[in-house]
């Protein structure tokens, strides 16, 4: 079976800035985009486990998991099936300049969610408008 489960961290700090990683030469895919940390699960991983297992490797964050943000199904380039979640989230850490990346991730930005779009690729669009419809609701 062609399918996998990854999940992504729509992690915002405490002043609301959204963190995003870029992707290194060392990707295959999507070289030099601006993305949300996480990843692929491992089969029959916990979705919770796995996402703070992918941060913590990408990032070098511990995280707390909120709440579920989205789910995305969709083809990957290579055709392999994914469903993806995304979970809101926020840093353990007060320190947020004590990212430390993986191979994976040459650079990291918190950046406000004004600003997101000009920055995130457009596949996570979605995410950041589900974000502030929350925001709204919430008020």
């Amino acid at each position: 079976m062609n399918h996998g489960l990854a999940a992504k961290a729509f992690i915002v700090d405490e002043k609301g800035k959204l963190l995003l990683v870029k992707r290194s030469r060392k990707n295959s895919l999507k070289v030099g985009a601006w993305e949300l940390p996480g990843g692929r699960l491992n089969p029959g991983e916990n979705p919770f486990d796995g996402l703070k297992r992918e941060v913590l490797e990408e990032t070098g964050l511990g995280i707390t998991i909120a709440e579920p943000l989205s789910i995305r199904h969709f083809k990957r380039d290579e055709k392999q099936r994914i469903t993806m979640l995304v979970f809101l989230c926020s840093p353990n850490s007060q320190n947020l300049e004590s990212v430390r990346l993986s191979s994976e991730h040459d650079a990291f930005e918190w950046i406000s969610l004004e600003n997101a779009k000009e920055k995130i690729t457009d596949f996570f669009y979605k995410e950041i408008e589900d974000y502030k419809k929350k925001l709204f609701l919430k008020k």
